[in-house]
């Protein structure tokens, strides 16, 4: 007589239930909230932070002397993950240390404070985002991490996108950090630039830096303008 094999003692539990699972699901919404509260906290942290005029911040770095622009950075990278917007906090850094010291700071700081947002995203919400992304969604996303560099440079370079929930949202992405930070360093120089100029510039926009400054934003707009239109044609194409 054959032998009728004998089921498992073991019982089933909530844990056993697959990975894709309501409990799975529930916890990586849950971890993408998180990471919506800590950049809500990180926003209203930047509001209290904020001087309230350039006056006031000038008078407040005046006394530091050699750190002063090492306590700028510190303030313009939390500002930048506060989303606070570049063209102000550059500006801002060309009216306090002039055109040459304050890009420096600008390019510095706008890449310390994009790669703490990284960082954040991508500690609070790579994987639950991994396992709830699909259809189009997933497809762009892994688009974007095959490119990788030039994503996120193109990010950088294209008109009206928000500095700031580029690198959240790049965070959550496979995008190597190494290539996010350089990326964003070459894509955000040459705006810094002409912010820190136009911001060092103020009461005599008819200087050769004002100029430069505002030839800068103006291929920066057409190239980015450019680009864009290019991408499209290609997909509609595609």
């Amino acid at each position: 007589m054959a032998e009728v094999p004998r089921r498992s003692m073991r019982s089933s539990s909530p844990t056993d239930a697959p990975a894709g699972g309501f409990s799975g699901r529930a916890w990586s919404l849950v971890r993408l909230a998180g990471l919506g509260v800590v950049v809500a906290l990180v926003f209203s942290a930047g509001l209290l932070a904020a001087p309230s005029s350039a006056h006031g911040l000038r008078n407040q770095l005046a006394g530091l002397g050699l750190w002063g622009p090492v306590a700028m950075i510190a303030t313009y990278a939390l500002l930048t993950c506060a989303m606070v917007p570049g063209p102000v906090l550059a500006g801002a850094s060309g009216l306090l240390f002039g055109t040459a010291l304050g890009t420096l700071i600008a390019i510095v700081s706008a890449t310390l404070g994009a790669s703490a947002a990284f960082l954040i995203a991508r500690g609070l919400a790579q994987r639950p985002y991994a396992a709830l992304v699909t259809g189009r969604l997933r497809h762009w996303t892994q688009r974007i991490e095959r490119r990788g560099f030039l994503a996120v440079l193109y990010a950088r370079i294209a008109p009206g996108a928000p500095f700031a929930l580029v690198s959240y949202a790049a965070g959550m992405t496979r995008v190597r950090l190494r290539e996010f930070a350089a990326a964003t360093m070459i894509g955000a120089s040459p705006r810094a630039f002409a912010y820190a100029a136009l911001g060092g510039s103020i009461g005599n926009y008819s200087s050769p830096q004002a100029l430069a400054g505002l030839g800068v934003l103006v291929v920066m707009s057409l190239g980015g303008a450019l680009l864009l239109w290019r991408t499209r044609r290609g997909r509609a194409a595609g």
